[in-house]
Parts: C-alpha cells; sequence; structure tokens
C-alpha cells in the first residue's frame, strides 16, 4: 500500500508544535484525510495523506491513529472517502468494524450514514460538525474537570487522552491544561503504559510541550508513589462506558483503579457523551479487543521474550463503576447512577 507524506519528517523536538492529529483538506470530491503517524512519537514526526478507506482502515488497526475520540472524527472522514469510491454501506461498515472496543468508532459511522444519504458532500459536512464538536466537547470537559485539580496536587493518568486522542484539547488531559492555563501548579505521574508506551511517548510528550511538570514512571511503579503521598488524582480516558458506568480504557486501568481505591485516591473517567453506550448494560458486554502478540514478545525490534512464548495480549480491561469516583463529561461530572438518565435526556440511545 502505497502512502504518501505531506511533509519531510523530521525528528521531533521538544518546542516543536505537532501536526494536527486528523484534519481534512480539499472538498468532497477531490480532497485528503491527513492523519499524525502516532506510531513514530516521539522521536519523529510524520503526517499522511490518506485517500482511500482501505488505507484509513490500516491506519486504525496499527494505531496510526488512536483514541476513541480521535479514530470516531477519522472514520467520519474516513467514510467521505468510500462514498465517492462507490463503496456504499459496505465500505462505511468496514471502516465501523476497524477496531471493536472503541464505541466512538461506529457512533461516528453511523451518524454519517444518516445525515449523508450516501452522498460523499454530505458526508464531509457531518463529519466536520463531528469533528468541531468533538474540539469543543473537550474543551468543556476540561472546564469541568479542572475543578477537581488543586494547588500542588499530584495527578496520575494511564495511556494517553490529550490532543494525539481526539479532534480537541483531549479527555483526561483537558482539565491538566485548563488548570495549568488557570496558574494552578501541581504534578502529573504519566503510567509507561506496556506494551506500546502511549504514557510515556505520548502523554509525556503533550505534557512536556504545554510545561507541566510531567514524570514517567513504569506500570508496577504506580503503588508506590501512592503509597508515598505523592498522588491525590487519577484520570483517564475512555473507550467505551457502558449505561451502568462499567468503563473499558487501556489495559492496567483496572489495575490503577484498584491501587487508586487501596490508596483513598479518586478516579475520574474523563469522556464524551459519545463514549458511552446507552445499548450496553455493563462492561461484561463490552467487547475486547486482543493484539498481535510480538507487541509484548518484542519491544520494537528488540525480543524481550521467547519467539514460541504464549501470549495473552488485550489491549483494554473493564474498571467496575464501582471503582469510579465520577465522569467528566461535556455537561458536567456525572456519578454512575446518573448516566443512564443523562444519556435518555440526550437521545443517545437512539443514536448507536
Amino acid at each position: 500500500m502505497k502512502r504518501r507524506q505531506t511533509r519531510k519528517a523530521p525528528r521531533a523536538r521538544g518546542n516543536e508544535p505537532l501536526p494536527a492529529t486528523v484534519a481534512w483538506q480539499g472538498d468532497a470530491d477531490t480532497g485528503v484525510l491527513h492523519v499524525l503517524d502516532q506510531t513514530l512519537l516521539p522521536g519523529r514526526v510524520k503526517t499522511l495523506r490518506i485517500d482511500s478507506a482501505a488505507e484509513l482502515i490500516e491506519a486504525i488497526r496499527s494505531l496510526r491513529v488512536r483514541g476513541a475520540p480521535a479514530i470516531g472524527v477519522a472514520g467520519a472522514y474516513g467514510c467521505v472517502l468510500a462514498l465517492r469510491a462507490g463503496q456504499g454501506d459496505t465500505g462505511l461498515e468496514a471502516i465501523a468494524r476497524a477496531r471493536p472496543t472503541a464505541v466512538n468508532l461506529r457512533w461516528a459511522v453511523q451518524r454519517v450514514r444518516a445525515a449523508s444519504g450516501g452522498d460523499p458532500a454530505l458526508a464531509l459536512q457531518e463529519a466536520r460538525a463531528i469533528h468541531t464538536q468533538d474540539a469543543a466537547a473537550c474543551e468543556a470537559i476540561g472546564r469541568h474537570g479542572s475543578v477537581l485539580i488543586a494547588p500542588g496536587a499530584g495527578v496520575i493518568t494511564h495511556c494517553n487522552a490529550g490532543a494525539l486522542a481526539t479532534g480537541g484539547m483531549g479527555t483526561a488531559l483537558a482539565p491538566l491544561y485548563v488548570a495549568h492555563r488557570k496558574g494552578v501548579r501541581f504534578r502529573v505521574f504519566a503510567d509507561e503504559t506496556r506494551p506500546l508506551l502511549q504514557g510515556s511517548r505520548l502523554t509525556a510528550a503533550e505534557l512536556r510541550f504545554a510545561g507541566i511538570d510531567v514524570t514517567v514512571i513504569a506500570d508496577s511503579m504506580a503503588a508506590i508513589v501512592m503509597q508515598r503521598g505523592w498522588v491525590q488524582l487519577a484520570i483517564t480516558g475512555a473507550d467505551r462506558i457502558a449505561r451502568n458506568g462499567d468503563t473499558a480504557n487501556k489495559v492496567g486501568t483496572y489495575g490503577l483503579a484498584l491501587l487508586a481505591r487501596a490508596h483513598g485516591v479518586p478516579l475520574y473517567i474523563a469522556a464524551p457523551r459519545s463514549t458511552f453506550d446507552a445499548r450496553t448494560e455493563n462492561g461484561a458486554a463490552i467487547p475486547i479487543e486482543e493484539r498481535d502478540a510480538d507487541e509484548l514478545r518484542k519491544l520494537g525490534r528488540v525480543e524481550t521474550a521467547p519467539a514460541d512464548a504464549n501470549v495473552f495480549n488485550p489491549a483494554f480491561d473493564v474498571t467496575p463503576a464501582e471503582l469510579i469516583a465520577g465522569y467528566i463529561t461535556e455537561d458536567g461530572i456525572l456519578r454512575a447512577i446518573e448516566i443512564a438518565p443523562w444519556l435518555a435526556k440526550a437521545g443517545t440511545a437512539d443514536s448507536k
């Protein structure tokens, strides 16, 4: 598959802003989708030019574009590519199935399908609306969540739920950005997030560029920083939230939630409405993607386990609602018991 690069790929520098995670350029007939290749960060910055649904599906599956809201936005734009190529519902369904756990992807595809009637121009209009609304939701999540961050606090997060994972400023990182903008000073501990290191590669890079005090720790070190009293708050993003509040997020979030409960640290989930799945009753019904065994057998090109070792490599785990202090949304901070009425009022139950 030929993939064209929109500009030279320099080495990333600490003070150089990254290109947009997802961007569409042009009209529905000739335009192209640009995505930042996150598999190369932080060492190299490369923007991919995508002009077919097949290329987008590969980019989503290979985590070149990742994060539930971001792949939702990318999937919406991908619908334009599929429809103008005459692929119709078959092409849209292939995009929706690219990754099974994050509900935003199927939600976005279904929304574009309903709004466009198969017209690429109307599909592009709806995709742009989804992108704009996601950016606005991120800003609102930042405002609502920033009140949780006290001066001098320590905050721990897992995986990456910043601008790289969304169409805006982020979900879990948005409250940090807003608090920092208000002049609140605090410290962040970023779990490295094995096996693909999204915390150390992506979250640490984002926060460092923003001027926020960030310390990278191995996932296994979360307990000791809590034990020492360095953490007062935990915030993560989500890939799917069931109607009862059970939450699927990057594998390791459940363990972090158990540690947080043991040490009296409240854990909040930051996510837009599109990540809540009214049709999924609880966490047991959330499909969990399993990924290639070599993601665990190797670190880059270096073998870290026997080539024939058995491997279990789920991309996500589910944190029960009882371990979650609240859900930071664009409409405010909710408790688990408030989710179902909120979704019903918003009409989300009919949109997925």
